[in-house]
C-alpha cells in the first residue's frame, strides 16, 4: 500500500461517527477503542494485527466501517476478506457494500456503472490499471491463488469446524501462511476473532 497516504485516527472517527449517526446509533466507547486500534495497525509497521474481543462486541460492525472508510480515503486499495466460510465473508462485503452506498462521504467513490458490485467481490471508482477488486472475500478452502491485496482482513477463520482436531489446525495454519505471497508489500494483515480452542491460531 503507498506510504504517501494515510488515514487519520481523526478521520476514521469522523467517519465512523457519521455512519452510526446515519443509522440512528452513538459510537460506543469500545468501538472507538477497536477503530484506534486497527488505524494504528494500517499506519504502523508491522503492519499486522489481532483483535480479540468478547461476543456480540460489535467488532465486525467496527471492522467493515474501517474498510470502507480505508477505502474513501485510498480509493486504490485492494482488500481480501477470509473467513471459515464463503458466506460468512460475504455478509462483511455485503456490510462494507451497504456503508459505500449509503453514507453520506462515499457518494464520490461509487461507480458510474456497477459492473463488480456482488455480495462477493466489489469495485469501486479508483485510479486506472488495478486489476483485482477494491473487495473480494473467500472461504478459508476458497481459490486465492494469484491475488493481489493491500490490506487482508481474516474474519472468523477460526471457528468449530475450523479447529476441533489437530489435523484441521494443521491445516488452517498452513493455509494462512499461504496468505504472506498475496499481501502486497508494506500491506496490511489482521485477524479478527474469538478463540475456540486451547490450541488457538491467535496465540502469540
Amino acid at each position: 500500500m503507498p506510504t504517501m497516504n494515510t488515514v487519520t485516527i481523526s478521520d476514521a472517527m469522523t467517519f465512523m461517527d457519521s455512519w452510526n449517526k446515519l443509522v440512528g446509533f452513538e459510537t460506543p466507547e469500545h468501538h472507538k477503542q477497536i477503530m484506534r486500534f486497527l488505524i494504528e495497525v494500517l499506519n504502523n509497521e508491522p503492519h499486522r494485527g489481532l483483535l480479540n474481543a468478547f461476543r456480540h462486541s460489535g467488532k465486525s460492525t467496527v471492522v467493515g466501517i474501517f474498510a470502507a472508510c480505508v477505502l474513501y480515503n485510498l480509493p486504490q486499495t485492494r482488500i481480501l476478506i477470509l473467513s471459515a466460510e464463503s458466506g460468512l465473508a460475504s455478509r462483511m462485503v455485503s456490510h462494507i457494500k451497504n456503508i459505500l452506498e449509503n453514507h453520506p462521504l462515499c457518494t464520490d467513490v461509487l461507480p458510474d456503472v456497477k459492473k463488480e458490485w456482488g455480495t462477493h467481490k466489489i469495485t469501486i471508482k479508483r485510479p486506472v490499471g488495478i486489476r483485482e477488486p477494491s473487495v473480494i472475500c473467500q472461504g478459508i478452502s476458497g481459490n486465492i491463488t494469484g491475488l493481489r491485496s493491500d490490506l487482508i482482513i481474516c474474519d472468523d477463520v477460526e471457528v468449530p469446524n475450523t479447529c476441533n482436531t489437530q489435523q484441521k489446525r494443521n491445516n488452517l495454519r498452513e493455509r494462512l501462511r499461504e496468505l504472506d505471497f498475496i499481501l502486497s508489500p508494506r500491506g496490511t494483515m489482521i485477524y479478527i476473532g474469538t478463540p475456540h480452542t486451547q490450541d488457538t491460531i491467535y496465540a502469540v
